[in-house]
């Protein structure tokens, strides 16, 4: 007698009940509710300048900066770029940001990784003394900085002003590294010391590489603020041919003072870089963050 298979029919999953779409249905409605007022007011702003950027100086003088645009001119964009010194700014920052951003997370990787890998004595005292670096405002270590600078012969100088950046934002990137960097299990550094790998095999073939999307996330913020930043280049610099894009701009408003099309056109190219940043590493800009933030 031939056997019978029964064949069982998987189990139904409970529907849904509408109670419960309903109350998702009605936290989504007051979400959108909520945050569409907070995202045109901050959005605003942005696109106030840009269409004080795009009118020309004649329509602004005679309707005033609150009317909606009657013209369509880039001169202040040209002027901007040209006369106001912003395209030379733009290379002068990136001058800038892009060593002192790549000597910054290089030197604060290696500095984690030896914190977070090997049992230095004090080794926590050290990386709070790192980080207890950056709770001091910038404003009380202004004389100190520049009367250093000077001693050391690099006043006026885009190398001083990049050994600044590095010195000032290497203890946090230490900080969210090492924690990043605990979080990785010891058995896979085990492991590769047992295949003969070395300390600096261990730190550019195995380390790195899994540190990607906190450095990812310390690189943007890294390069937004050193090329925002302002009170260090105005400390360290005198010559206006050096100037990065933020002090240009200050001058830019000094000279255009009633020009308002070029100053909003010189904001506006002055926020295009880390704009870009910002959004080719947005994916890893949160994550990366918190990965071993609870460790």
């Amino acid at each position: 007698m031939a056997a019978q298979i029964v064949l069982e029919a998987p189990p139904k999953e409970p529907p849904v009940r509408p109670v419960k779409i309903a109350r998702k249905r009605r936290r989504g409605w007051v979400f959108h509710a909520v945050m569409t007022p907070l995202t045109l007011l901050w959005v605003a702003p942005m696109l106030f300048v840009v269409l004080i950027a795009v009118r020309s100086f004649d329509d602004i003088s005679a309707r005033g900066l609150a009317a909606l645009p009657d013209s369509f001119d880039l001169g202040g964009f040209v002027t901007a770029v040209g006369d106001g010194g912003i395209a030379l700014a733009l290379v002068t920052s990136a001058e800038v940001t892009v060593p002192a951003v790549v000597l910054s997370l290089w030197l604060a990787s290696m500095a984690a990784f030896a914190l977070s890998r090997y049992r230095i004595p004090g080794r926590r005292a050290i990386l709070l003394t790192m980080l207890a670096g950056n709770l001091l405002p910038p404003q009380i270590l202004l004389i100190p900085v520049a009367r250093i600078s000077e001693s050391l012969g690099i006043y006026d100088s885009l190398v001083g002003l990049v050994a600044i950046h590095v010195g000032f934002g290497l203890g946090f990137y230490t900080f969210v590294l090492h924690g990043f960097m605990r979080s990785i299990p010891t058995e896979i550094t085990d492991a590769a010391k047992i295949d003969g790998a070395g300390t600096v095999q261990i730190y550019a073939r195995i380390i790195m590489p899994l540190c990607r999307p906190s450095l990812a996330a310390l690189a943007a913020l890294a390069t937004t603020w050193i090329f925002n930043d302002l009170i260090w280049s105005i400390t360290v610099l005198r010559t206006q041919a050096k100037f990065p894009v933020t002090a240009a701009l200050l001058n830019l408003q000094g000279g255009y003072v009633s020009n308002w099309n070029v100053v909003a056109a010189g904001s506006i190219l002055a926020a295009i870089p880390t704009a870009i940043v910002f959004f080719a590493f947005q994916r890893h800009f949160v994550s990366g963050l918190l990965v071993g933030s609870t460790k």
